[in-house]
């Protein structure tokens, strides 16, 4: 077996495409999810036929009861923590700054940020050579926007993303002698249903001209992507920020 592997906000997107893949190459894989349990334990499930190892455990990410039933539910099913997917994150439908409240503020960042501070908490107290771990990975999931500012659209998302890249350059020199890599994706535009969901279905379409290879990513090359930097081919990397964007 390749290790142990939580991947929050597995259900769909871009997280279900890495715990498939992480799956395939011999990870036992916890799938978190928020609310859509059908979706997450069908993806369980086409692992387990696949003859993986895979469970499904709910929970919000930016509720610390809910990290630790996450963390202690992997414990108890799969064993000893080896890699953490920092990929839960919400976006919300587009608007000026001028036009958010403080209410989609603190949502956006208690997910987007506090939640992936609380996961790397718990995967360090299980992975760090210091607290008596073997070591591990853990990779955060960032957006383009964290370089683009999303102006006019999403920059209270672009910020919170911002944050991530932020934390993963401290964290992998925090954890560099921990025996823990800390590395960075940062996607671009991806055909998942976060467009959709942020009121903009098209998306993509409308923004396609601006990225140089003229298309939009799938969910499995973020996923490659990933699972390239939680490797052993990885090795020597740490504290990277990996754009796969297209180009843009």
């Amino acid at each position: 077996m390749a290790g142990v592997m939580i991947v929050t906000g597995g259900g769909r997107g871009i997280g279900a495409a890495t715990a498939r893949l992480a799956a395939a190459r011999g990870y036992a894989v916890c799938v978190n999810y928020l609310k859509d349990r059908e979706t997450a334990d069908a993806l369980v499930q086409d692992i387990r036929n696949d003859g993986g190892s895979a469970i499904a455990v709910p929970g919000d990410v930016s509720v610390e009861k809910d990290v630790l039933h996450l963390f202690g539910s992997c414990d108890r099913s799969l064993g000893p923590l080896t890699a953490l997917v920092n990929n839960a994150g919400i976006v919300a439908t587009k608007a000026r700054v001028d036009a958010i409240g403080a209410e989609r503020l603190q949502r956006m960042m208690a997910v987007n940020v506090v939640g992936a501070f609380l996961c790397a908490r718990e995967a360090i107290k299980r992975m760090s050579m210091k607290h008596g771990g073997k070591g591990g990975v853990i990779v955060n999931v960032s957006s383009g926007a964290a370089r683009l500012g999303s102006p006019g659209e999403w920059v209270d998302y672009a910020a919170s993303k911002g944050a991530i890249d932020t934390m993963t350059i401290g964290l992998s020199k925090e954890l560099a002698d921990d025996g823990i890599r800390v590395n960075c994706v940062r996607p671009g535009f991806v055909n998942t249903g976060i467009h959709a969901g942020a009121g903009e279905p098209n998306r993509i379409e409308r923004l396609r001209d601006g990225i140089p290879m003229k298309r939009g990513g799938e969910p499995e090359e973020v996923a490659r992507a990933i699972l390239w930097l939680l490797s052993d081919e990885a090795s020597y990397s740490t504290g990277a920020i990996l754009d796969v964007t297209g180009g843009r």
